[in-house]
This record gives structure tokens, C-alpha cells and sequence, in this order.
């Protein structure tokens, strides 16, 4: 099957004041399969927001290798694409779903849904018409919904996803996660979900846990 991502050996330290040091990634290696669902679970400061912004491009690693969907981005402590280029890759190879949504407030749910679309086409009647038959087909909490249709609304293979259920009650976490394994399957989708409830965790195709910046 056919790999989307491949990370290799993530180092990232921290600077504190004083001086100090502390390494909050320890050679992480994560390779991702295409249509699979990787959970990665783990306490509070253990690495494992760091390392999904890592993977999406919005942080940077000490060192290490990182290669989307056969495109090599980072070899030791080098970017290949300009920070344009890395910009639009990410734009439309990977998908973002943040638990605290990161909507934009002056947009309308159909205008932050398009808006990734329209920023590669230029085209904002086809970007909204592409975010509207998103937000048709997917169900869920609102604000998480509109969230899940910009990142799907630029056909990205790969979906990042921090606590995409942290702040729905019960009911709605479920629909949200039953959404996530419908589109892994019927799109074709693969995604990293970071996330602290063991049973979602448990029905990702592999489970991972983050402990001092380790992934075991």
C-alpha cells in the first residue's frame, strides 16, 4: 500500500530561559499508510502536538527526514521547497483539524470552508460550491463540521487532527469520529489523530502513544 507520509528520525528542542534545553521530540519516526488511521495518544506536554505540527509543515524539526505523499520536505536540517512552495503544498496535500476549530469570525461557515479552495484556484464561485457540497454530505457539531469541510474541500490525502473532539459532549464526538472512518474509506483519506480518549484511540487502524517526547 501505498505510503503518504514518512517521518524519520524528528528531533525538536526547546529553548528556556536560563539557558536550558529541553528536547521535546526524540528521534520520532512515524510512517502512515494510505486510507489508514493512526491515533496517537499521551499525556499532556509529551510531544505529541509538536510532532503533528511538525508533520503539517507548521513547525520546524532540529533534525531529522520528513517526506508527504513521495515529496521529500525536510532532510536533516534542510527544506527543499521555498517557503512558498511549502505554503502551497501544504495548502493542498494535508488537512487540518484543530480542537479549537481556528474558524475565522468574520467569514461565514460556507466562506471558511471554501477559503484553502480559493486560495489555490483564485476561482471563489467554484471554491464555494465545492465547501457547500462538503458541508451537505458531513454531519457533527457545526463549528467542527465546517472545520473537517476546509480540510477536505482541496482533496488533501493526509488529515492532521489535534483533539478534533475536545470541546463537543458526547454524542457529537461520537458522530465526529464516525465521520473521520467513513471518510477514511469512502475518500480515501488518511489521518493522524491526536487524542486523549483511549476508546475513539482504540478503533484507529494502529494506536501509538507519545511519552517524554518518544513514540512507542
Amino acid at each position: 500500500m501505498k505510503t503518504i507520509l514518512q517521518a524519520t528520525n524528528l528531533t525538536k528542542n526547546f529553548s528556556l530561559k536560563g539557558g536550558r534545553t529541553v528536547r521535546v521530540l526524540n528521534s520520532v519516526s512515524l510512517s502512515v499508510a494510505e486510507k489508514e488511521i493512526v491515533a496517537i495518544v499521551g499525556a499532556s506536554g509529551s510531544g505529541k502536538t509538536t510532532l503533528l505540527n511538525i508533520l503539517g509543515t507548521i513547525d520546524t524539526a532540529d533534525d531529522g527526514d520528513l517526506v508527504i505523499d513521495g515529496q521529500k520536505i525536510f532532510d536533516g536540517k534542510k527544506y527543499f521547497p521555498t517557503p512558498n512552495a511549502l505554503a502551497a503544498l501544504r495548502n493542498t496535500h494535508i488537512g487540518f483539524v484543530f480542537q479549537f476549530h481556528h474558524l475565522l469570525e468574520d467569514f461565514t461557515a460556507l466562506e471558511n470552508a471554501a477559503m484553502p479552495s480559493y486560495i489555490t484556484s483564485g476561482n471563489l464561485k467554484a471554491a464555494k460550491a465545492k465547501a457547500e457540497a462538503l458541508l451537505v454530505e458531513l454531519s457533527g457539531g457545526e463549528a467542527q463540521r465546517v472545520a473537517i469541510a476546509r480540510a477536505l474541500v482541496n482533496d488533501a490525502k493526509l488529515i492532521l487532527a489535534d483533539e478534533p473532539s475536545g470541546n463537543l459532549d458526547t454524542k457529537n464526538s461520537q458522530m465526529l469520529y464516525d465521520l473521520i472512518f467513513e471518510l477514511c474509506r469512502k475518500k480515501e483519506k488518511s489521518f493522524v489523530i491526536v487524542t486523549h480518549n483511549a476508546a475513539y484511540a482504540a478503533s484507529a487502524d494502529r494506536t501509538l502513544q507519545m511519552k517524554d517526547g518518544n513514540l512507542l
